[in-house]
């Protein structure tokens, strides 16, 4: 990684070289970059001078910082589609990715006064409960939180979502007649920060979804991606 012109500040020269390299194909989307001290020591600068220099880099979606696992090339960021309910493992392949999940919670529970009221259900009954962390080769791309009526899906719970995502799951034995779909950007906890793999202040797209089948409420959901690693998109056509 070559140095360029004296004129511009140190942070400046370190972003034009990274910059340069991923034009010119030196770099490619998903390519590790140097480490901040690999970069501080290569133009005699500070760490915090590196530090900034990445940090706009990932601000101007150049690069993908990944906390504990270290700096990428960014790749364009992958279009989920809004309209469209379709399973996060077909997302990832039609993007060119590898999907796998993590399994952090599969059980029944009693349903809480909130969630028995987001799903018409009586409070203290049963409800099956799932939040499984997906992943595109190794990298967190969604946690994903669901609430599932037990009348719709009563075999919810013996089913290998490492294998079949629940989304492929209710899909076949749930056909969705209707759908309520809710974004926000937010900040998330600390717990989820750390299966995402992210820092505090990094801002996340939350989709919260409703589903019917067999006119009942069948699906309550919190889907949260980091802002840098996903996008939605929806496009809509009147009949």
């Amino acid at each position: 990684m070559g140095k360029p012109d004296q004129p511009h500040a140190l942070y400046e020269q370190i972003k034009r070289s990274v910059v340069r390299d991923i034009e010119s194909g030196k770099l490619k989307p998903d390519d590790k970059i140097p480490s901040e001290i690999q970069l501080a020591k290569a133009f005699n600068a500070s760490r915090m001078t590196a530090n900034r220099a990445l940090k706009e880099l990932t601000e101007e979606n150049r690069i993908l910082r990944v906390q504990g696992v270290g700096t990428f090339v960014a790749k364009p960021k992958p279009e989920a589609s809004l309209f469209e309910i379709k399973s996060i493992a077909k997302e990832i392949g039609d993007w060119g990715g590898s999907h796998s999940c993590q399994i952090l919670l599969l059980k029944e529970e009693c349903l809480s006064q909130e969630i028995a009221g987001r799903m018409d259900l009586v409070e203290g009954g049963a409800v099956f409960h799932s939040i499984i962390l997906h992943q595109d080769r190794g990298v967190s791309v969604q946690y994903s939180e669901r609430y599932i009526n037990p009348a719709v899906a009563p075999s919810y719970l013996d089913q290998d979502f490492t294998q079949m995502t629940p989304s492929d799951y209710l899909l076949a034995v749930a056909p969705i007649q209707e759908a309520e779909h809710t974004i926000e950007a937010i900040r998330v906890n600390k717990t989820i920060g750390r299966y995402l793999k992210i820092r505090p202040d990094d801002p996340c797209l939350c989709l919260t979804r409703r589903t019917w089948s067999f006119d009942r409420v069948a699906t309550y959901s919190r889907i949260i991606s980091p802002g840098s690693r996903y996008k939605l998109k929806g496009k809509f056509n009147r009949g």
